[in-house]
């Protein structure tokens, strides 16, 4: 009998597809503590949170239901919609930046240079360097350091903060959270170039194929996994900007960099704790609905 088949025969010469094995029930234990503390810093949380959304409740105190009102409310509240516009802006922009550059490094820190693993260790620091710290370090730089460089070379446009700029203070935002997410990004594209054969490129060469060819044929090809990985942990990321945002701009100038996140927070300090979690749930929704279109354009893909 062939040992790589998981099927037996009956005795009538048949075959018969061999049960599963069940499971231990040790291991349900194993499971049980994480899958409580999930569900009482997790779950519970969250119904209740949707619970209240259906309510006036100011976070204490008496509150009454109040049906859909708040749902309504927010379609109609612009404050809400530009918080909504602005951090999926964000997100989609942050996230091609991110990948590119984190490719382009991926290439040259597997290539044959030298001083590879000491460069890798330089282009991975921002990672572990706390996000509010960044951001002040950031706010600086564009506050007073690059005003007046602006002003000592004669460059008007960077003679005044991009951070007081509602125009283009989410330029700002996007390459200082670039800056600390490349590193992430880059570990990943790393892991896939060193997985691709390298006979694949010796015979690349041998047919006479560019440098710039075996990147966009080969290449790019064979990590296209990593790809949707870097995009999909990323995008799920940036929907979540809050800690640089408050370091860099603190959602100014006015509301023009307020974050989703951030209008949640805000609100629930304020005192609108059931339109905030009205505003959470329609975010949650619509965070649902992104990864299952996401999920839908990658099914079938081996990442690695």
């Amino acid at each position: 009998m062939s040992i790589l088949t998981n099927k037996t025969t009956s005795r009538r010469g048949l075959p018969r597809q061999r049960g599963k094995r069940p499971v231990e029930p040790i291991f349900y234990l194993f499971l049980l503590p994480s899958l409580l503390l999930f569900t009482l810093a997790i779950t519970v949380p969250a119904i209740i949170g949707i619970f209240f959304s259906f309510t006036d409740s100011i976070g204490i105190g008496d509150w009454k239901f109040v049906g859909l009102t708040n749902y309504v409310a927010i379609f109609g509240d612009p404050a809400i919609l530009q918080s909504y516009l602005f951090t999926f802006g964000f997100s989609l922009v942050t996230v091609i930046a991110v990948n590119v550059v984190a490719f382009l490094l991926a290439v040259g820190l597997t290539s044959r240079i030298r001083m590879k693993s000491a460069l890798r260790t330089v282009f991975v620091i921002p990672m572990v360097v706390s996000g509010i710290i960044i951001a002040y370090v950031f706010n600086f730089l564009f506050s007073n350091s690059l005003p007046a460089a602006g002003a000592a070379a004669g460059i008007p446009w960077l003679e005044s903060s991009l951070l007081a700029n509602p125009d283009l203070a989410w330029i700002a935002i996007v390459l200082v959270t670039a800056w600390q997410a490349v590193p992430g990004a880059l570990l990943i594209y790393i892991a896939g170039l060193v997985a691709v054969p390298g006979d694949v490129y010796e015979a690349a060469d041998i047919d006479g194929a560019s440098k710039f060819q075996q990147l966009v044929k080969i290449t790019l090809p064979l990590v296209a996994g990593y790809v949707v990985i870097n995009i999909i942990l990323g995008f799920k990321g940036f929907l979540n900007a809050y800690d640089i945002i408050v370091g860099l701009t603190n959602g100014g100038p006015g509301t023009s960099t307020r974050s989703i996140a951030m209008t949640v927070i805000a609100g629930f300090n304020g005192g609108d704790y059931a339109y905030q979690m009205a505003n959470a749930t329609i975010f949650f929704v619509v965070a649902i609905l992104i990864s299952l279109v996401q999920l839908s354009l990658t099914r079938g893909r081996n990442a690695l």
